[in-house]
């Protein structure tokens, strides 16, 4: 077949004729294979922007901040929560403590649970008639205790569950410090002058015994339970308490229910 020249200008005299160029053989046409359609795989994972973020980055910034909210509700960390909050009260703010003994009899049963005001507690807000709660001024030497152990045994005192381990003492504060006591014939007398006690029932009155004549530390109290004839006080053993030792004023009576109320 002779080849076919290029059209020229006077092809528009032959309407019907087709201006081809055939001098080079059209390539044969062929399938398309799968892998000549497929974007290759940067641009898969790159919606079409090689510098853009992968299609599962959002994914997982959601799966980030979905597990993180799952360990915001999870129970280890509610009891992690609980616990520091439970810390910070109980070092700070309010303790509740247990009356083991019947030194505070009326005032306080064996038994009963009170709650104990420290916050913004210093040595210079207590008044005489205050019920304190303070610590062993000759304290004994501490038990061995496995960390866990020790600090659920002082998270058990904060709630009032478990006795400390040196045993903390709840009394009335009778003379402050600079001040002189003396006790003659069951009568108190502070600087010299008979101190009224509406908290004592007559038995305890009748009970409060005699004790010299005694100036107190500037830096202590001294300290007596509303049960006079059975209460290891300032009188007898315990002397004087030192401000130091202080935890905090009893306020509130929590337990049991028929006795929820102020402490007098």
């Amino acid at each position: 077949m002779p080849e076919i020249e290029p059209a020229h200008d006077d092809a528009r005299d032959q309407p019907d004729g087709v201006a081809v160029r055939a001098s080079e053989p059209a390539s044969p046409l062929h399938a398309a294979h799968e892998t000549d359609l497929e974007p290759s795989a940067d641009l898969r994972d790159h919606d079409g922007d090689p510098r853009g973020p992968t299609r599962d980055e959002p994914e997982d910034e959601e799966d980030k901040d979905s597990a993180w909210r799952r360990f915001l509700g999870s129970t280890p960390f509610l009891i992690f929560v609980a616990l520091a909050v439970a810390i910070l009260v109980k070092t700070f703010v309010i303790q509740a403590f247990y009356i083991p003994s019947e030194s505070m009899v009326p005032t306080l049963e064996v038994g009963d649970r009170v709650f104990v005001s420290k916050f913004m507690f210093d040595g210079g807000d207590i008044a005489r008639g205050d019920v304190i709660v303070f610590e062993n001024p000759n304290a004994a030497e501490l038990p061995d205790r496995s960390g866990i152990s020790s600090v659920l045994h002082w998270l058990g005192e904060g709630v009032g569950l478990a006795q400390p381990e040196n045993e903390d003492f709840i009394k009335r504060v009778i003379a402050l410090p600079g001040e002189t006591i003396e006790i003659r014939h069951d009568v108190v007398y502070i600087n010299g002058k008979p101190l009224d006690e509406p908290y004592l029932t007559q038995a305890a009155k009748d009970a409060t015994g005699d004790y010299p004549l005694h100036t107190v530390p500037d830096d202590a109290l001294f300290v007596m339970g509303d049960n006079r004839g059975n209460s290891a006080d300032s009188r007898y053993g315990l002397g004087f308490v030192p401000l130091d030792k202080v935890v905090g004023k009893a306020f509130v009576l929590i337990w049991p229910p028929s006795h929820i109320g102020g402490i007098g």
